[in-house]
């Protein structure tokens, strides 16, 4: 009899043991379509990737140094990085403040970019 409530005690801890593996791997699953394309977050990121064509553009150029131009893709790719953890914390998406917020930063390396 022992070995048989052992048995089904097993089971049922490998059994819990599954599902809680499958709910941690469901909630790091990649984002879905719709937080990708989040309206507010495809704003921010086109923004960003037209200002790194921009920078791209003034160090080819000769506008602006490669040490100038590298500076500015490292903001933006803080920017972008923030944008990531922001939308981690908000279900996959921007609220207006998050976004409001890397507008602003954005707007400060597009000031630099072709002085």
């Amino acid at each position: 009899m022992k070995t048989t409530q052992f048995a089904v005690k097993t089971a049922a801890i490998a059994a819990i043991a599954a599902i809680c593996t499958f709910a941690a791997g469901a909630s790091f699953a990649a984002e879905t379509t719709w937080q990708k394309d989040h309206p507010r977050r495809v704003e921010v990121n086109s923004r960003l990737a037209h200002q790194d064509q921009r920078i791209h553009n003034e160090v080819k150029s000769g506008e602006i140094s490669k040490a100038q131009g590298a500076a500015l893709h490292r903001e933006d790719h803080t920017i972008r990085r923030e944008e990531r953890g922001m939308a981690s914390q908000d279900g996959g998406h921007l609220t207006k403040v998050d976004q409001r917020a890397l507008n602003q930063q954005e707007n400060g390396v597009s000031r630099q970019i072709g002085k």
